[in-house]
């Protein structure tokens, strides 16, 4: 009994001593992220996984939409010489209906970096790129032109984000929120354009009926 208590010590000993201190190397793994979890968050920080080689953009899967996108614009680029998502884009409303006083002055702000250079601070269509002789056409008269005045806010979303004639898409500088934004600022522009064309074109006349079928500048009453 002794001498099988000494074999069963040495073997354990032996097997203890074999496995110590060995240091693993295994072969590269097909898919490492799935091997060995990373466990991050979902919407937290992966800046530090394009320094470890790794690409993953952070998008939402195509069809869906991320967290604190508002507003998604569903219509597609028409193909080349084709126009029927141009005039469909018509029917979109914007999501956005009033702006907050701090959301005013980025939707101010984002038109001024994004959109003035070419159809100015006024939405004259005299922005600085047309003033310096570069552009052969001046840009739309965004303000006091019926034509953009009358435009769906759907269909300028369109132009916005796709492009339009010599009007670069701007899909990629401003994202959803912020296009639908920079159109709500355009027409708020247009509404008081409006206003105040509205307020001098009407002055009071100070005419009175004198009951003798004729105003007081002598012309005839109807």
């Amino acid at each position: 009994m002794k001498k099988l208590f000494i074999i069963v010590a040495l073997f354990g000993s032996a097997v203890m001593v074999g496995c110590g201190g060995v240091k693993r190397d295994p072969s590269d793994a097909y898919m490492p992220d799935m091997a060995y979890s990373r466990a991050y968050e979902t919407y937290a920080d992966h800046s530090q996984l394009k320094e470890e080689g790794i690409n993953y953009t952070n998008m939402p899967v195509p069809g869906t939409v991320a967290r604190g996108v508002e507003g998604l614009f569903h219509i597609p680029k028409d193909k080349l010489g084709d126009t029927v998502n141009y005039y469909a884009s018509r029917a979109v409303s914007n999501p956005i209906t009033s702006l907050s006083a701090a959301d005013s002055v980025e939707a101010e702000r984002l038109y001024l970096i994004q959109c003035a250079i070419c159809h100015g601070t006024a939405l004259d269509g005299n922005g600085p790129l047309f003033a310096s002789g570069k552009f052969t056409s001046k840009p739309a008269t965004l303000k006091g032109d019926p034509k953009y005045e009358a435009m769906p806010e759907g269909q300028m979303m369109y132009s916005v984000t796709y492009g339009k004639n010599a009007m670069g898409p701007y899909g990629a500088q401003l994202n959803t929120k912020q296009r639908w934004m920079v159109i709500h600022y355009i027409k708020s522009q247009q509404a008081k354009g409006k206003g105040a064309a509205g307020a001098s074109a009407s002055p009071a006349t100070g005419t009175v009926n004198t009951g003798a079928g004729k105003d007081t500048t002598g012309a005839a009453m109807k």
